[in-house]
């Protein structure tokens, strides 16, 4: 339980953890202290060294403290409140699960999946993965060489056991112990322990050699070779032994990136990178003039609460990384090589060997091959915090050519595909800080009649901004209640909501049909714009000449990969249903396969592609149909109807 206090004198000499809040009650920095009323009373002195810290004790207005037994405690105490809460002046992990993981399942027999949800649930997670597409690669390789299931159900043997690619366990096709055999291996590769797996591979060929089992053998022959052909993949090796995490990060004015390098058994496994939030302060309003345009503009004037590039603030930034990373139930390596030294680094250490119930040491190479690679990764740190600038001073051009009151953080674009009305379908994508939030993309079966693409339009986007509407998620300021605490969540749900900037694939036309339909819906604070493929032609309301960028702005560039984006994303749904009217149409084709058989096949084989690989005698195991009828669906789709 919290107890609350704005007297320093009053609190304990003990070890703890303090919030600051605001007058609204809304958490502005939760820390941690040896003796919470040394650390606390620092706050309340006249001269304050940091103006991050002025900036936050003027708008300070009450403390609650949390007492525990050791400053350990209070080290775990404060991360957890720092993830749940993301206070504004706490340096944060932004986007702490936006990567995906391989877990491997806590089950009698465990399944391989992909997740972005880490849980404390006894299953083995591996990770995170940047690439996703390589991941889902690496996984499907991993099934075919491991035969492990995929089913959710044990509900008896599929399709993937039929063509190989599962040992039915469901069906008792393999025992427990020999299964268990199978994930160990899959568990192996995750951990980087290839030429392990390799002897065991090797072995068993021998052995299936030895007795005549010239299939098998073959099989396991054409593993080892897949999987050498992965492993050889992994260029950078390093001849050591230990589990290791190589950090490092680099500064901006007011975030940090920081990547991190896993080294398993001497080989870079993985890489990944974070953006660290919570580095600014002393915010006020000054007044800026624009040289080029002399017009005076209200701007934002942020004072820095770091010294770029010096040793204390990436200490800092690392401390707080490092305490929110392992937080969850990730792997702990048994070394962590820094760029530097940490703050708490004796409290960290000591609270990641408890963590991992093994021996975990922080090295800070000053020569050698763990130095250059520590290197390596500070300047993967660099590379990403200048895209991550150049992301934004794009964003900042945007702001500044189109005319718009505020950066466009949150942007919608929206297009249209269709063959002559036929299969209309409409997308929308979002990008978020200039990046695409895939999670956030929509696509609509456009219901509206016959060859009209304004119309199209305005039915995709009626029913995008109809729905925020009804939904009362949107709240105009007349709107908005007295409340202070309600006015807050109004505005946050509508930062995380609706769009800064709204962006159409088309011309005037287009344009005018979605101001139209914002206005119809009483939205009228969102700038909106259309994109002409041509010339890159941007057209804005109420302006009858075309804005023309120039060609190599960073504003433009990001416009196009937007409007792009929505395209690319509109054709693709279009060119899948076409493709699934098409296995429709053949299926209705086959003599005797009526509407019922036609679901029950889909069910069973997943696709048109699978029912046409499948043999006679796995398509008659379909219930309701025959072995004749197996062999007219076989013959009709292997007689050059399906290419």
């Amino acid at each position: 339980m919290s107890a609350v206090s704005n007297d320093p004198d009053n609190l304990p000499e003990k070890p703890g953890v303090y919030i600051l809040k605001d007058i609204e009650d809304r958490i502005l920095y939760v820390g941690k202290a040896k003796s919470l009323k040394k650390r606390v009373k620092s706050y309340f002195k006249d001269e304050l060294d940091s103006p991050k810290t002025k900036a936050m004790m003027r708008q300070f207005h009450s403390l609650e403290y949390i007492v525990t037994d050791t400053e350990k405690e209070a080290l775990i105490l404060e991360s957890n409140l720092i993830k749940k809460h993301l206070p504004r002046y706490n340096i944060r992990l932004k986007d702490d699960k936006r990567y995906p993981y391989i877990k491997i399942t806590n089950e009698n027999y465990p399944r391989i999946l992909i997740t972005r949800r880490v849980l404390d649930d006894g299953s083995y997670y591996y990770g995170p993965f940047t690439d996703v597409t390589a991941l889902r690669r690496m996984l499907k390789f991993l099934k075919s060489i491991f035969k492990i299931r995929e089913c959710k159900n044990m509900d008896g043997p599929c399709l993937n056991y039929q063509i190989n690619l599962c040992e039915a366990p469901c069906d008792g096709k393999i025992s427990k112990k020999d299964y268990k055999k199978l994930v160990d291996r899959v568990n192996l590769f995750f951990e980087g322990k290839y030429k392990e797996i390799m002897a065991i591979l090797r072995n068993m060929m021998e052995e299936s050699a030895v007795n005549q089992e010239y299939e098998k053998a073959a099989i396991l022959r054409d593993q080892i070779g897949s999987l050498k052909e992965i492993v050889e993949r992994q260029k950078m090796e390093f001849h050591r032994h230990l589990e290791q995490d190589v950090i490092a990060c680099s500064l901006d004015e007011n975030f940090a990136t920081v990547v991190v390098f896993s080294v398993r058994n001497g080989k870079i496994i993985g890489k990944e990178d974070f953006i660290m939030s919570g580095l600014i302060s002393g915010e006020e309003n000054t007044v800026k003039t624009d040289q080029k345009t002399k017009e005076s503009t209200t701007t934002k004037y942020v004072e820095k609460s770091v010294k770029n590039s010096t040793e204390t603030d990436q200490e800092a930034v690392l401390s707080a990384f490092i305490k929110q990373y392992y937080s969850g139930p990730r792997a702990i390596p048994s070394q962590l090589i820094l760029q530097h030294h940490v703050e708490d680094e004796d409290l960290i250490t000591e609270w990641l060997k408890e963590k991992s119930e093994e021996d975990v040491t922080i090295k800070v190479p000053e020569e050698g091959l763990e130095y250059r690679l520590v290197k390596m990764v500070a300047k993967n740190a660099d590379i990403i915090k200048n895209h991550q600038k150049q992301v934004k001073g794009a964003l900042l051009e945007v702001k500044k050519y189109l005319g718009i009151p505020k950066i466009p953080r949150h942007i919608e674009a929206f297009d249209i595909s269709n063959i002559s009305g036929k299969m209309a379908v409409g997308s929308m994508v979002v990008f978020e800080e200039g990046v695409p939030k895939k999670k956030s993309y929509r696509r609509y079966k456009i219901k509206t009649p016959g060859p009209d693409d304004y119309a199209m339009m305005r039915e995709v986007l009626n029913r995008r901004y109809q729905k925020l509407v009804d939904d009362e998620i949107y709240k105009t300021p007349h709107q908005q209640e007295d409340n202070v605490k309600r006015k807050a969540k109004s505005r946050n749900q509508k930062s995380a909501t609706w769009p800064d900037l709204i962006i159409i694939d088309g011309g005037k036309g287009q344009l005018n049909v979605a101001l139209e339909v914002l206005k119809s819906l009483n939205i009228s604070d969102i700038p909106v714009i259309g994109i002409a493929k041509e010339f890159e032609h941007i057209f804005l309301p109420n302006i009858s000449t075309p804005l023309i960028l120039p060609p190599k702005s960073e504003a433009l560039h990001l416009l196009k990969r937007v409007r792009d984006e929505a395209h690319r994303f509109a054709i693709s749904y279009h060119k899948k249903l076409r493709s699934k009217d098409i296995e429709d149409s053949l299926l209705n084709h086959i003599p005797g396969v009526g509407p019922k058989r036609k679901l029950k096949l889909i069910r069973h084989f997943g696709s048109l592609q699978r029912i046409k690989d499948a043999g006679i005698k796995q398509i008659a195991e379909v219930d309701g149909i025959s072995l004749n009828q197996a062999r007219i669906i076989h013959d009709y789709l292997n007689d050059g109807n399906l290419n």
